[in-house]
């Protein structure tokens, strides 16, 4: 913004302050304003909240994904509508009775999840109607006003990939990202043991299961976190030819067999699932901290849906 060069003209005509201090921030952001000659700290921190509806929120983001918003998508409400005003946002990766409970006590209203809330992919509930367990979450949800929105083909469409943005930080794994393949690092040589548990420890991840051997020597490693599914985990293992791969989940007959034969073939190549939930979490708290560099004047809480399986 280029201010008129007489100062004093400029401010003397401005009748409402904070009309000023509003249009200002809009046009050059916060924190240049805390560095103007002429705008006090204490009247930016002491100016009222703006409010947001649940629209609002979700236009902030889509306004950064190309070509959206998309015409075939799964990232629909859930509950709740548009038009809600937002008291405050949970981001989370699963939308789960306990997560539902824990925005009611944080009096926030609106939960953005990155999985599915009601067991399907579409969040299709037609076949649920009857079901006790759908009947209690969407009385729950109906019952304090909640929004829930799914945030999941627009965050791996975010440049970068907020899934992958969060988790790759989470490892503290930046300077090992190859700039030809997002999902591909080089790592110092270590053991394949060692790898495994710096996943654990950065991930706060109890148990893994795996595939391989824990003293074979790992340098290249192929990261998919989620659930992509057995046709892109063959088809980068085979174009990656990594010494470790680590993804999300698998079924058992397809990726898993895979890496079995591979290894009986002679690839040295190993095999690790992290689970679903904690492999792309790091996301969903991505997601918090974008929102709240966007929303700062409003609540925005990262709650943890957690891995729902136990070890015996």
């Amino acid at each position: 913004m280029t201010l008129p060069k007489n100062n004093s003209n400029f401010l003397t005509s401005i009748t409402d302050r904070r009309a000023f201090l509003s249009s200002l921030t809009k046009a050059v952001g916060a924190s240049v304003l805390l560095t103007s000659p002429f705008v006090s700290q204490a009247e930016i921190l002491n100016s009222p909240p703006q409010s947001y509806t649940v629209k609002q929120i979700i236009d902030l983001f889509l306004k950064e994904i190309p070509e959206a918003p998309f015409e075939k998508t799964v990232d629909t409400l859930k509950s709740g509508s548009m038009d809600i005003k937002v008291t405050g946002i949970v981001t989370t990766m699963f939308a789960t009775v306990e997560v539902i409970r824990k925005a009611i006590d944080l009096k926030a209203n609106f939960i953005i999840a990155h999985e599915p809330t009601f067991y399907s992919h579409q969040d299709d509930t037609d076949w649920l109607q009857k079901d006790e367990v759908y009947q209690y979450k969407a009385d729950l949800l109906k019952q304090h006003n909640i929004a829930v929105w799914r945030n999941h083909d627009y965050l791996h469409t975010h440049k970068p990939d907020g899934v992958m943005a969060g988790l790759v930080a989470a490892l503290s794994w930046q300077k090992y990202v190859q700039p030809e393949s997002s999902a591909r690092f080089v790592l110092p040589a270590t053991f394949f043991k060692d790898v495994v548990a710096h996943v654990k420890s950065k991930l706060n991840i109890q148990m893994v299961r795996y595939l391989g051997e824990p003293t074979q020597s790992c340098r290249k490693v192929l990261l998919l976190p989620g659930a992509s599914g057995a046709k892109r985990h063959i088809a980068e293992i085979e174009k990656e030819k990594p010494d470790v791969v680590l993804v999300g989940e698998a079924q058992e007959w397809e990726t898993v067999e895979y890496v079995r034969d591979a290894r009986a073939k002679g690839d040295k190549i190993s095999l690790v699932l992290l689970g679903h939930a904690v492999s792309e979490e790091p996301g969903a708290e991505w997601m918090a901290t974008w929102l709240k560099s966007k929303v700062p004047g409003l609540k925005v809480m990262h709650v943890v849906s957690k891995n729902p399986l136990s070890f015996m």
